[in-house]
C-alpha cells in the first residue's frame, strides 16, 4: 500500500514539471512517415503521426517512455485497436490501428467477453505501468485505416491538445529536405481591395515573376508541402511566415493545436476551393471568428494594404520541424485601381454572437464561435415528403461546432419513428411539444423530417 501512495505521490510531483520532454521511438527501425502531424484535412487537422510499417502487419510496437496503460480501446473513434499511455511528464501517447495487444493486455480485453463489439477499458496509474521500451502491441490496419500503419498521436494529458510528436521524437527521423511551394492565391477583401484589377480570387505560381498589381487590402494563401528523402509522401507544413517590406505580418507554427479547434481548419485552409480541386490553400491571414492559437498576424489580421503607388516585396519563408527553410519571393506593385463597393446585407448570421434563423415550422439556432466571419442565411425551403425541405446556403458550409435545428412536427405522424433527414443520413432528433429537434455541423446541406421503417 505503502509502494502504491509513494508511486502515485511521485507521479504528481513529475506531472508539474515543465521541462522539454524527450521521448523514444514507438518502432526499432528508422522512422518515416505517411502522415505528419497537422495536415489539414475536411473538418480536421491531421492528429498525429502516421509512422510506416513496410506496408505489414505485425511490427513491434513500444511505449515511448516510462508511464502506465490508461486505456485500452477497440472501435473507437476509428482508431481500432489502440492503447493510451499516461506519462508522467504531462503527456499521453496513443498507438493506433493495431493488429493486437501484446500478451498481457490482450488476455484483459478478451476477459470483458465482448466480440465485434467497441471496448473501452480505463485504468488507473497504479494497473499497469509501463517503462520506455517495452512491448504494448503489433501494429495493424484496424480502424479507419486504409493500409497497415502505426498512427501515433500525444496528448497534453490536461488539456487535450494535439501535440506535434516530432518535437518528442526528432533523433529518430531523418529529415533534410526544405517545404516546397506550388502556388500563391491573392484573395481581394471583398468591396476593399483588387488584385491584377478584379475583385475575384486568382492563383499563380512561383517559378515565374510576372508583372503582379493590387490596390487595397488584399489576403494572401499558400499551397505548399512538405517532403523527406527516400518517400514520395508529402506533408503539410509545421512553419509559413509571410513578409511584407522584411516586416513579418503572419506566422504560423503548426505545433500545438487543441481538439475543439478541429474543425476551423475549414476557415484556415480555402474549403471551397478544396472541394473543387482536392489541394488546400492555407490562408496567410486570419478570418474573422477563426481563433487558432497557432495563427499569429500583424494588426491587419495578416491582410495587406496596397494603399501606396510603389513596389512591394512579399517573401514566404517554410520551415519544416528540422528547421529546413525554403523562401519564396515576388513584387506586386501597388497601382490604383477602381473599387467596387460592397452593398451593405444585412447579414443575420454572425461569429461572434448568437444567431436565430426563423421561418413558421423552422428554427436555427447558431451559438457564438460556431462560423467564420458574418453572412446571410436566407433559407431555401422546398417540398419533402413529411416536411419541408430547408437549405440554409447555397454551397458547402460546414460549422466550427454544433447548430440547433428544431422542425415543427406535422400532426398525426409517428414520432417514435421520426427523424430529421440530411440528404440520406439519420440527424436523429428529441421529439417534445411537437418539434423534432436535433444538432447540425454543415449549412449547406438539405434537411427534412422522415420515418425510419420499422423492421420486423
Amino acid at each position: 500500500m505503502l509502494r502504491g501512495l509513494l508511486s502515485i505521490g511521485c507521479w504528481l510531483l513529475a506531472v508539474g514539471a515543465q521541462a522539454h520532454v524527450q521521448y523514444y521511438s514507438p518502432v526499432d527501425y528508422q522512422i518515416t512517415l505517411a502522415g505528419n502531424f497537422g495536415e489539414p484535412r475536411p473538418n480536421h487537422f491531421h492528429g498525429g503521426l502516421d509512422i510506416k510499417t513496410d506496408n505489414m502487419e505485425g511490427k513491434h510496437i513500444y511505449s515511448i517512455g516510462d508511464g502506465y496503460v490508461s486505456r485500452l480501446t477497440v472501435g473507437i473513434d476509428g482508431f481500432g485497436n489502440a492503447v493510451y499511455v499516461t506519462h508522467p511528464e504531462g503527456y499521453t501517447s496513443i498507438y493506433c490501428h493495431l493488429k493486437r495487444f501484446s500478451p498481457r493486455l490482450e488476455r484483459l480485453v478478451h476477459r470483458t467477453g465482448k466480440h465485434d463489439e467497441k471496448i473501452d477499458l480505463r485504468f488507473s496509474a497504479i494497473d499497469l505501468p509501463v517503462s520506455q521500451g517495452q512491448l504494448i502491441a503489433l501494429s495493424g490496419n484496424t480502424g479507419h485505416s486504409t493500409g497497415p500503419h502505426l498512427h501515433l498521436e500525444i496528448h497534453d494529458t490536461k488539456t487535450w491538445d494535439m501535440m506535434d510528436p516530432l518535437d518528442f521524437l526528432a533523433p529518430f527521423v531523418n529529415d533534410s529536405v526544405a517545404p516546397q511551394a506550388h502556388s500563391v492565391m491573392a484573395c481581394p477583401i471583398e468591396g476593399e481591395g483588387v488584385f491584377n484589377g478584379g475583385a475575384s480570387k486568382q492563383t499563380f505560381g512561383l517559378s515565374a515573376c510576372p508583372d503582379y498589381t493590387a490596390w487595397g487590402k488584399v489576403g494572401f494563401a499558400l499551397w505548399a508541402d512538405d517532403y523527406m528523402q527516400g518517400v514520395y509522401n508529402h506533408y503539410g507544413i509545421r512553419e509559413t511566415i509571410l513578409m511584407v517590406d522584411d516586416k513579418e505580418v503572419f506566422h504560423s507554427n503548426v505545433n500545438r493545436i487543441p481538439v475543439y479547434s478541429n474543425r476551423q481548419v475549414n476557415a484556415w485552409g480555402d474549403y471551397d476551393h478544396w472541394l473543387h480541386n482536392k489541394t488546400w490553400y492555407m490562408r496567410s491571414y486570419i478570418p474573422e471568428g477563426v481563433t487558432l492559437p497557432i495563427l499569429q498576424a500583424d494588426e491587419q489580421g495578416g491582410v495587406v494594404d496596397f494603399s501606396e503607388e510603389r513596389p512591394y516585396q512579399l517573401c514566404y519563408i517554410l520551415r519544416d520541424f528540422m528547421g529546413n527553410e525554403s523562401r519564396y519571393e515576388f513584387i506586386v506593385r501597388g497601382e490604383k485601381s477602381p473599387i467596387v463597393r460592397k452593398s451593405k446585407k444585412l447579414m443575420n448570421a454572425c461569429y461572434d454572437r448568437l444567431s436565430l434563423i426563423s421561418l413558421p415550422g423552422m428554427q436555427l439556432t447558431i451559438p457564438a464561435g460556431m462560423m467564420q466571419g458574418r453572412m446571410d442565411v436566407r433559407p431555401k425551403v422546398e417540398q419533402g415528403r413529411l416536411s419541408p425541405r430547408y437549405t440554409f446556403v447555397p454551397q458547402a458550409c460546414p460549422l466550427f461546432g454544433w447548430a440547433e435545428l428544431c422542425i415543427a412536427v406535422p400532426q398525426g405522424v409517428d414520432t417514435a419513428n421520426l427523424y430529421i433527414d440530411s440528404g440520406g443520413h439519420d440527424m436523429g432528433g428529441t421529439v417534445a411539444d411537437g418539434w423534432i429537434t436535433t444538432r447540425i455541423r454543415e449549412l449547406g446541406a438539405p434537411y427534412e423530417l422522415k420515418l425510419r421503417e420499422n423492421k420486423q
